[in-house]
């Protein structure tokens, strides 16, 4: 049975655009750190600064975990959907676009894979060949969020062994630059989301009315 994943898409773009909303000040944060000199900083007046930097920090993790959860259930409707328009068009189960996202290694080509799926069964004919640039939209987003996730873990480690201070400003550029891919990736996100949902919408109103 279709179920109407718009609800979900318009409160995963909003949770989207907050993560983008909360890169901005996390590379402010950044910037700020590669700019200071810290052999003239008074550390006894950044009480007020550092607790800024910890509320930020906070409040993105929060927003990302949101962002998580929303974005999985609204990529399960959706294949569930696309199960509809495709019964013979997936290579895994459904539940796979749940569990593929929590499998060490597996979790940067299982869910593109899945993605993929989807966007075929969406289409107007699942059985059509891919038309020319066809998933450019869905390969660049998939490739921006896959490079800040690898970017941001290099720039943890880093930060976790840095011993002296250029080692933690090298984790800091890192972090600058994770920064940058996460942004660009949540702005391609939004596309996607909003592209492929329209797909299955008009898709869906074709057929039969989605519950």
């Amino acid at each position: 049975m279709l179920r109407n994943p718009n609800g979900l898409a318009r409160a995963l773009m909003i949770l989207l655009a907050a993560n983008i909303a909360c890169d901005i000040p996390l590379g402010v944060i950044a910037l700020r750190t590669l700019g200071t000199d810290y052999r003239y900083e008074d550390e006894s007046g950044n009480l007020a600064m550092m607790g800024a930097d910890l509320a930020t920090y906070l409040l993105t993790i929060l927003v990302f975990l949101a962002t998580v959860v929303v974005f999985v259930v609204w990529f399960h409707r959706v294949r569930q959907n696309a199960e509809v328009f495709a019964p013979d068009g997936h290579g895994r189960g459904a539940g796979w676009a749940i569990g593929g996202w929590f499998v060490p290694i597996a979790c940067f080509w299982i869910p593109r894979v899945t993605a993929v799926d989807i966007w075929r069964a969406s289409r107007p004919d699942p059985s059509a060949g891919d038309g020319p640039g066809e998933l450019r939209l869905l390969n660049f987003w998939w490739g921006f969020w896959i490079a800040s996730r690898l970017t941001l873990w290099t720039s943890e480690r880093l930060a976790m062994r840095a011993d002296t201070l250029d080692d933690l400003l090298t984790a800091t550029w890192w972090e600058l630059a994770g920064t940058v891919l996460d942004a660009t990736a949540a702005v391609l996100a939004i596309l996607f989301v909003r592209r492929l949902t329209s797909m299955q919408d008009a898709k869906a109103n074709g057929m039969i009315p989605a519950a």
